[in-house]
């Protein structure tokens, strides 16, 4: 029996997949050309310290350290090239000023123009998305708590990636949660991550996470002797440890699916596929890279 103040579960399947139809609306500024224009012009170099500053800043002027731990699975090395030298150049408030803009902006454009961002179902899927926060909680989630600290913009499409980045960042803490506790480093996730055969390949993600030839094959070798891959695939027991992982990420970021209910949830999910087609129609990838995910 359920109780009176909590509510109804909701089945993660369908909580995944509004996740996963979600994710585009968030993470279509790592790839826009509006992101570099924007936070260039702040001051921060193109490239990997648009990304660790942009993505860091809502907690402020973090180490090198911080933001290994809280991304999880990029190399230290790369990270400490850019950090904190990014602080020197923007300070966490113009960067996330920046940010904001450059969101509104490819976002808008990606949309179709500022007559297809203010269609009715952007304000519906905002409006379901800002409630469906009100369920989150910061314990333990370092990167949502940051941005959950920001204010609610107050245009409707920046209002849209923020809820969408929240949503984003709390299921993302919750994935680093569930990583720790079956064991697997940053390294060690991309590798078992690549050996599912699901499209992130290892070279592709190597050089987008800077881990060194030995530093993998180092991190293969510990898998293997664990029993969890063999010949770049992933054994028996690797599959269960990475089914295990995801099912255990999909129950800790169904609280606010569950808030809006199944009904809500669906037509989350509905919207959300909707207004991430247009967003792939309109060139927000490089080919591949959904395919990655």
């Amino acid at each position: 029996m359920v109780r009176a103040d909590r509510p109804a579960p909701v089945d993660l399947r369908l909580a995944s997949r509004a996740h996963r139809r979600l994710e585009p609306l968030h993470s279509h500024v790592y790839f826009a050309p509006e992101t570099d224009e924007h936070l260039v012009a702040a001051g921060l170099r193109p490239g990997r310290m648009v990304y660790f500053a942009a993505r860091a800043a809502p907690m402020g002027a973090v180490g090198p350290g911080v933001v290994t731990a809280t991304f999880y699975n990029f190399a230290p090395a790369l990270v400490a090239r850019h950090l904190p030298r990014a602080w020197t150049l923007a300070t966490p408030g113009q960067v996330l000023a920046a940010r904001s803009a450059a969101a509104r902006a490819s976002l808008t454009r990606l949309l179709g123009g500022e007559e297809a961002a203010a269609a009715p179902e952007v304000a519906e899927l905002t409006a379901l998305l800002r409630e469906a926060c009100t369920a989150l909680t910061p314990e333990g989630r370092p990167l949502y708590a940051g941005h959950a600290d920001l204010p609610w913009p107050e245009e409707p499409v920046p209002q849209l990636w923020h809820a969408v980045s929240l949503l984003r960042e709390h299921r993302g803490d919750g994935h680093v949660a569930s990583l720790l506790r079956h064991g697997l480093t940053g390294v060690e996730a991309l590798v078992t991550h690549t050996a599912t055969g699901r499209g992130f390949t290892q070279p592709m993600a190597q050089v987008s996470r800077g881990w060194s030839d030995e530093e993998w094959a180092t991190a293969v070798d510990g898998l293997a002797a664990r029993g969890l891959v063999a010949e770049g695939a992933l054994t028996e027991a690797g599959q269960q440890l990475r089914a295990s992982l995801e099912q255990e990420t999909d129950e800790l970021s169904a609280a606010p699916f569950a808030a809006l209910g199944t009904e809500r949830t669906e037509r989350v999910a509905e919207l959300a596929g909707l207004l991430t087609g247009r967003l792939v129609a309109n060139g927000a990838y490089p080919a591949g890279v959904l395919a990655a995910g």
